[in-house]
């Protein structure tokens, strides 16, 4: 079986990085260690991960990334922390019936679909797809 484990950030400031993704996201460090020369922290996210490398990226911008997508049932309550955090938000939240999303701007240049789900007006199949 196969699965994907994390996704890898540089961190140009590990510790306003860390706290973005606690203090909005809930995520708890379950590993801080030093590996190949630098910090690095997993962080859990509800059953997803990020892997913070302390490290400034080597370019700008996402490269090939486009976005981190998470997965909220309280959508609502993360965009008034984010706007009680005073993080720059473009557009308030779009609903689309089935699917309510907005577009997050985090450390480093780092985009996050934060979204939300109606499984039960999602077609059966694809229903376990989302948590």
């Amino acid at each position: 079986m196969n699965h994907v484990h994390h996704v890898h950030l540089f961190a140009s400031d590990i510790e306003k990085s860390l706290a973005f993704y606690r203090d909005v996201f809930g995520g708890q460090v379950v590993l801080d260690e030093n590996m190949a020369g630098a910090r690095n922290v997993f962080m859990r996210v509800g059953t997803g991960r990020i892997h913070f490398y302390d490290q400034a990226p080597g370019f700008s911008g996402r490269g090939s990334i486009h976005h981190l997508g998470i997965q909220t049932d309280d959508i609502d309550g993360i965009v008034k922390k984010l706007k009680a955090t005073k993080v720059p938000l473009k557009k308030d939240i779009t609903d689309i019936g089935v699917w309510k999303y907005i577009m997050v701007p985090a450390p480093d240049n780092v985009l996050i679909e934060l979204f939300a789900v109606d499984k039960n007006a999602i077609p059966e199949p694809m229903r376990d797809y989302f948590d």
